[in-house]
């Protein structure tokens, strides 16, 4: 999957006459791009469509129009496009109660480095996490997590020929296994492309 480059954007003033359609068909793309794993962890996975939505409408809000500015946004969102070989997707730990999910977090130390997929037949595969900044301390994990899935070329293929995937989380304080909905699959798999 290619990179964002300045030529691939909107400028902001063709950027508002299309933004509802635009938003419209990303956020259709997005319900094929997420898992809930359990009540309390999603997993949103990124492409090339979401991080260029994600660059226009910072663009949009910031009023960003210099090169130095957009280059600056690219910067900051291109390495959550997937290169081929992986998965790439922002885990989001959610309790609606401030106290219960502040006590969450003190316990879900780790968690990121916990969740996996697995492609059937083949190891689970852990995620490569917060690769940008360290989201823990002794104290507590954050709230939302960056994670990168590395894939082998044979998990690849499987996965191509229509092979099961399935997701979870192996955390002594959150445990919870899912079968990838086939839809939610073949979306991902378009990330190999």
């Amino acid at each position: 999957m290619e990179q964002l480059t300045r030529s691939d954007l909107y400028s902001l003033e063709n950027y508002a006459v299309i933004r509802d359609e635009y938003r419209a068909e990303v956020m259709a793309h997005k319900k094929l791009r997420h898992l809930q794993l359990g009540e309390n962890l999603r997993l949103l996975f990124e492409d090339r469509m979401t991080m260029q939505y994600q660059v226009q409408e910072m663009l949009r809000i910031e009023k960003i129009f210099d090169t130095e500015g957009i280059e600056d946004e690219l910067g900051a969102y291109n390495p959550l496009i997937p290169d081929g070989q992986n998965l790439k997707a922002v885990m989001m730990i959610e309790f609606s109660d401030v106290e219960e999910r502040k006590d969450a977090l003190a316990k879900m130390i780790g968690i990121e480095r916990k969740t996996w997929l697995e492609v059937s037949g083949f190891d689970k595969v852990f995620p490569i996490s917060n690769e940008d900044l360290e989201r823990e301390t002794d104290e507590k994990t954050s709230s939302v997590h960056f994670l990168r899935f590395e894939f082998t070329p044979e998990m690849i293929s499987a996965l191509k020929e229509g092979v099961e995937m399935k997701a979870g989380v192996d955390h002594t304080e959150y445990q919870y296994e899912m079968v990838v909905d086939d839809s939610v699959r073949q979306s991902l798999v378009g990330d190999f492309d």
